[in-house]
């Protein structure tokens, strides 16, 4: 997959592979997260390995919701994220895959319904944050646990993410790349922000370990789709 990578963050072309889709199919689970896929980098294998279990666990809620959704008629929206890493010295990317299967949280809700107030505007929710926070996901979140400061460029400033449809209408999909000039953390968890800083969590991912170094102008690319399903 190639990519183009502006200097402010933000994404210029994107690829849509079949193993993308975002959604909570089994297909798209093994495409998109088993370490048994085929044509996989070793480094690539190894992380979904050590992320397989957080990914199963989100993807069976949201399997067991999607299930209850249909038996009692009652609409369900959760997000998935997907992540490419860009390398900066070889200029070459990975596609990890799926990291993280998560509902909205608390104060992601509270935003949208203001936005049916017109109290703040919906399509601000587009900003792409990542950190090295170590604790699980909770509904009750309303930032990262730890999130990168200087390492970002420009320091302190998160990405821009793209503001589009999913490959269905029931989808929203917005693709951000964070450039890092310093440092060599491990990320390990990616949020969706309404502000470049601070800003409305939206949704919250913790996933395994992935190095990023600074020095290299190393990038992590982060797709969120955020699913609704109507009732009925």
């Amino acid at each position: 997959m190639r990519s183009k990578i502006g200097v402010q963050g933000k994404i210029s072309t994107t690829v849509i592979r079949k193993s993308d889709m975002n959604n909570a199919s089994l297909r798209a689970l093994w495409f998109g997260g088993s370490p048994l896929a085929s044509g996989l980098t070793p480094d690539v294998r190894s992380w979904r390995w050590r992320n397989l279990s957080n990914l199963l666990s989100g993807w069976i809620r949201v399997r067991l919701a999607m299930i209850a959704s249909k038996v009692i008629g009652l609409p369900v929206a959760y997000g998935a994220l997907s992540i490419t890493k860009h390398h900066g010295r070889t200029g070459l990317s990975e596609y990890y895959g799926l990291a993280s299967y998560k509902f909205v949280t608390d104060t992601g809700v509270a935003f949208i319904v203001d936005a049916f107030q017109n109290l703040t505007e919906l399509d601000t929710m587009r900003f792409h944050g990542i950190g090295i926070g170590i604790l699980n996901e909770n509904q009750t979140d309303a930032a990262l646990g730890t999130e990168l400061t200087t390492e970002y460029n420009p320091n302190g400033v998160r990405a821009t993410g793209t503001l589009a449809e999913g490959n269905t209408a029931n989808k929203f999909q917005t693709v951000g790349v964070n450039i890092l000039d310093i440092g060599t953390p491990a990320i390990t968890e990616h949020g969706i922000f309404s502000a470049a800083t601070g800003g409305v969590l939206l949704d919250r991912s913790k996933f395994g370990s992935i190095n990023l170094n600074g020095l290299n102008g190393d990038a992590l690319q982060t797709t969120y789709t955020l699913e609704i399903l109507a009732g009925g």
